[in-house]
């Protein structure tokens, strides 16, 4: 396993941990690049003006369109260790 795969994956567990919850904004970006971390760019369709939670998961994944999924791991781990400080 790579270095940067296992320190992607420690900052997994480690964010789930965090002694303060981040604000809406930085669990978004959290959760974006997870997401292009882990899978890549974004599949399916953006969900409908119902789905609130849905559509904002949707963009802020959207938005990281391109992005390889090595500097996804590296933003993530680097985010994280910000706010554990």
């Amino acid at each position: 396993m790579s270095d940067l795969k296992t320190q992607f994956e420690t900052a997994a567990k480690e964010a789930q941990l965090l002694s303060k919850r981040p604000d809406n904004e930085t669990l978004l970006k959290l959760y974006a690049l997870y997401k292009q971390a882990t899978q890549g760019n974004v599949k399916g369709s953006r969900p409908g003006m119902l789905d609130m939670v849905g559509r904002a998961k949707y963009d802020a994944w959207a938005k990281l369109r391109g992005l390889s999924q090595e500097a996804a791991q590296q933003q993530y781990i680097d985010l994280v260790a910000q706010l554990k400080k």
